[in-house]
């Protein structure tokens, strides 16, 4: 598996000329020479790429979804929850984020750019500012002998700066939520290693809230000479967005000193009239050598040749006093900050950056009321914090780092578990932090319990976990903006429920809040297009909102399906519920989700319409592949109702209500044996039971039920919905086909494929890949004890994806095996913490890797 490993590693390193590996550099995450240019280049699916058959079968939705769109963009002006029609185009850059988790993120390119902006919740704004910069000046003797933008962009604007950095002497690395950029300077035996620190920390509730990033540059001289080297940064006061034009935005100077240390930098005041904010370059003076000096304001374009020239004349910046004007309607600003140090001959220094935004309070679209960011409960909401965030940054940086190495050293230390998997399943916990999240506090006046008291059984209005955690949202995906998609957090939630359990519990409260409730208005709905009630009693609801309107205050922002008709998200509830209870052992949790547990399953018992103790689909039967038809009893949502009755039966022991546990246990015994009947081949569970041409299709995830079970600690014994025997062929059956047969066996698991060996191309969604399926499926192999095939089926997502077609830090929901992805950025891949989870709960492995030779014979065998 290793020797894998090093070949793609390889390819992408494959343009490295130096033999420079940089300071303090880890050996496992995903690494990239900065000259490396992706071969494969491939497009969005869009309306345009929807088959004949199906453009036939659902004509009625395109008409809909055309004169909805057409109303949301032309008459409202606003942007369309999903855009079949403008789908952000692969853009190959994207690298770590910054920032802790909740304030808004600014996204660095694997190049250095800084290139996508959160900063409005949960509103992208793509757009690299090219001003944004870090430059180096080298000084020998009170002379400049080198000065370089540590860029290889070679701008039309800015002329007065030298740039084109040769890529070709560079590489990235990341290992989130840190990066490393290793340059090695050309010609001056000098290699500067960037590392950038964000605070997202496991456990942590204060610190990982924080919107600030730190850049630790480590220097190393070769030299048998000293040398005097400055780095500066260069930020725009905005961020690339037309209102950066808008006028009255203003910069200042600042120095704080406070607990014995000092910091100093550049505040960049950005007064929009919606969600105002500060930006904050920062450095500190912690050593007698180091030097600060700044540039208040200077305009970010023509060639800008005195700003070069004032640095390469010294070494340092003229640091005038006093705020800059506010800039005039039409009118850019930027600031500059620069810190230089002496490095010894054959010796090494550093020097440390921070990068703040305070954004205390904000507003959704529809303005209708203002909320409060989770770190003002540290900071204040003032929007004065940004030099104390600076400051706080600075000074407890290499704590984090310390944390951060503590949570990753078993994993990476782990010689059993191949590097690929290390750097997938640290790295794609990006999307905490860049899933448009917001975690706010929970306002004085709110009730969360939809109305229904506990006493009534229902929940308290303000739970005290949302009262002392707060209340968190991530989108379903950067181009589908809806929060807390619940289907798609069912598979992504393992990261939460392993890392931030608090934030998962605060979730699944405002969730259960939301289930109780009802909005009886009528609206369209676009698949069917019936009129019906935007949100019904005790059923959950898909998502708690868009931003762009009031999340919270309006749930289920999908309007293509009635929510009311879905038969999974219920069922996704419970299954969390008791997933979360196991993890956690938390018993107020239970005891206030038990009631409402009973409610949403009392409610699925209509769909068991012949009373064989197993629900029935009916055409669009489950939220999670809505646009794949099922009839009568399913593999996917069949599974899920056995398993939550299962897990009732559990729930129903732990609060000792011995008459619900012998209901469901009878529905249990009845549900098992129907689906096995109805379902079960010889060798794995038909896609449904309805007999048709395709009902026999093989599903990737028809064991999703079984999944859930074994991270919940049952599946055995008493707590048993399945036979192991049929989940372990119906497991091998799906690596045979979805996996090996599928591609050459080199990019996961297809959602759908025949028994003869070919995909499934019925639907939209039955050919593609979806990579947080993929992870879910490794996650119950390694469950069943199918370890080798678990880690080879993930292998595939993550050399797809990470290293074939540039989507780092922008996963998407899916690819098809050649031309198309869907949906970049995507929630769903959180669930590669299902496979940590799998993991830690199996017996012990010895520390020889898998056998990845059995694997590639067996690979051989299923081609021919």
């Amino acid at each position: 598996m290793e020797s894998g490993d090093n070949s793609s590693t390889a390819e992408l390193m494959s343009r490295y000329v130096s033999s420079e590996l940089g300071y303090g550099v880890p050996k496992d995450g995903w690494r990239i020479c900065l000259a490396h240019e992706f071969k494969e280049k491939r497009k969005p699916f869009q309306a345009k790429d929807v088959s004949f058959s199906n453009i036939v079968e659902h004509i009625g939705l395109g008409v809909r979804y055309l004169k909805w769109w057409y109303k949301k963009t032309q008459i409202e002006k606003k942007a369309p929850f999903i855009d079949m029609f403008r789908a952000i185009p692969l853009r190959q850059i994207y690298g770590a984020p910054l920032g802790g988790i909740g304030g808004g993120t600014i996204t660095r390119g694997w190049r250095g750019e800084f290139c996508r902006w959160q900063l409005n919740p949960g509103m992208y704004h793509y757009k690299t500012v090219i001003a944004n910069q870090f430059t180096v000046c080298l000084r020998r003797g009170g002379q400049t002998v080198y000065q370089q933008v540590l860029s290889v962009e070679r701008p039309p604007t800015l002329q007065g700066w030298n740039w084109g950095y040769c890529g070709e002497y560079a590489f990235y690395h990341a290992l989130y939520p840190r990066a490393w950029t290793v340059y090695p300077l050309p010609g001056q035996n000098v290699t500067l290693t960037c590392r950038q620190v964000s605070p997202v920390i496991p456990h942590d509730y204060q610190d990982s809230s924080l919107p600030v990033a730190v850049f630790v540059w480590d220097i190393e001289n070769k030299n048998d000479y000293p040398l005097d080297v400055s780095i500066m940064l260069t930020m725009v006061n905005g961020s690339g967005h037309k209102d950066d034009k808008g006028g009255g935005h203003w910069n200042e100077p600042f120095h704080l000193e406070k607990e014995g240390e000092s910091v100093s930098g550049v505040l960049l005041h950005h007064c929009t009239t919606v969600n105002p904010y500060t930006l904050c370059m920062a450095a500190r003076e912690q050593k007698s050598d180091r030097e600060i000096s700044h540039q208040t304001a200077f305009s970010p374009k023509g060639t800008c040749g005195e700003l070069w020239g004032d640095l390469i004349t010294d070494g340092r910046l003229d640091s005038p006093t006093g705020s800059s004007p506010p800039t005039q309607k039409g009118e850019k600003v930027a600031a500059a900050l620069a810190v230089g140090c002496s490095v010894p001959a054959q010796g090494h220094n550093d020097l440390e950056f921070s990068l703040a935004w305070d954004m205390p309070n904000i507003t959704f679209g529809s303005r209708e009321r203002e909320h409060v960011r989770r770190y003002t409960r540290f900071f204040g909401t003032k929007a004065d914090a940004a030099p104390s965030l600076s400051h706080y940054a600075l000074t407890h940086y290499r704590l984090w780092e310390s944390s951060i190495e503590e949570w990753q050293r078993p994993i990476l230390q782990d010689s059993s578990l191949p590097s690929w998997y290390k750097s997938a399943l640290f790295n794609e916990l990006y999307f905490v932090v860049d899933g448009g999240t917001v975690w706010t506090e929970l306002p004085e006046d709110s009730d969360v319990s939809g109305g229904l008291r506990s006493d009534d059984g229902g929940l308290p209005a303000q739970p005290a976990i949302i009262k002392e955690y707060g209340r968190f949202a991530y989108l379903e995906g950067q181009e589908y903006r809806m929060y807390n998609t619940y289907d798609v957090h069912f598979y992504a939630s393992f990261a939460l429920i392993m890392l931030w359990p608090k934030l998962a519990l605060s979730l699944q409260y405002d969730i259960a809040g939301s289930v109780v409730s009802c909005d009886p208005t009528e609206r369209l709905h676009l698949m069917s297009g019936r009129n019906s009630p935007v949100k019904v009693k005790n059923v959950v609801p898909h998502d708690i909102g868009d931003p762009d309107d009031e999340p919270w205050q309006r749930v289920n922002a999908y309007l293509i399906h009635d929510t009311a008709d879905w038969k999974d998200l219920n069922l996704k509830f419970v299954l969390q519920v008791y997933r979360d209870f196991h993890l956690t052992q938390d018993t107020q949790y239970l005891q206030d989700m038990w009631p409402i547990c009973e409610a949403v399953m009392e409610s699925e018992m209509k769909f068991d319409t012949d009373g064989d103790g197993l629900i029935e689909n009916s055409g669009y039967a489950d939220q999670t592949y809505d646009g794949w038809t099922a009839t009568g009893p399913s593999a996917y949502c069949g599974g899920l109702w056995l398993a939550s009755v299962c897990v009732m039966c559990k729930m129903a022991r732990l609060v000792n209500n011995e008459a619900v546990f012998q209901r469901f246990r009878d529905i249990l015994d009845r549900g098992s044996a129907a689906f096995d009947k109805l379902l079960w081949n010889g060798q794995y569970y038909n896609y449904d039971s309805s007999g048709q041409d395709l009902s026999n299709s093989v599903m990737s995830d028809q064991c999703a039920g079984q999944w859930f079970l074994r991270a919940s600690g049952l599946g055995d014994g008493q707590f048993q919905a399945f036979p192991k025997e049929k989940i372990c062929s119906a497991l091998k059956s799906v690596f045979d086909l979805n996996v090996m047969s599928f591609a050459g066996g080199q990019m996961g698991a297809v959602n759908g494929m025949r028994p003869e060996g070919v995909p499934d191309h019925s639907s939209v969604q039955s050919d593609e890949v979806w990579i947080g399926v993929v992870y879910g499926l490794a996650a119950v192999m390694i469950h069943e004890g199918m370890l080798e095939e678990g880690l080879r089926t993930a292998e595939g997502c993550y050399r797809t994806v990470w290293e074939r077609l540039g989507m780092a830090f922008q996963t998407p929901e899916a690819y098809c095996e050649k031309g198309i992805y869907r949906s970049l950025a995507y929630m769903r891949p959180l669930s590669i913490w299902a496979m940590q989870l799998a993991l830690d709960t199996s017996p012990p492995r010895d520390q020889t890797g898998v056998d990845e030779e059995r694997l590639e014979k067996k690979a051989v065998v299923l081609e021919n």
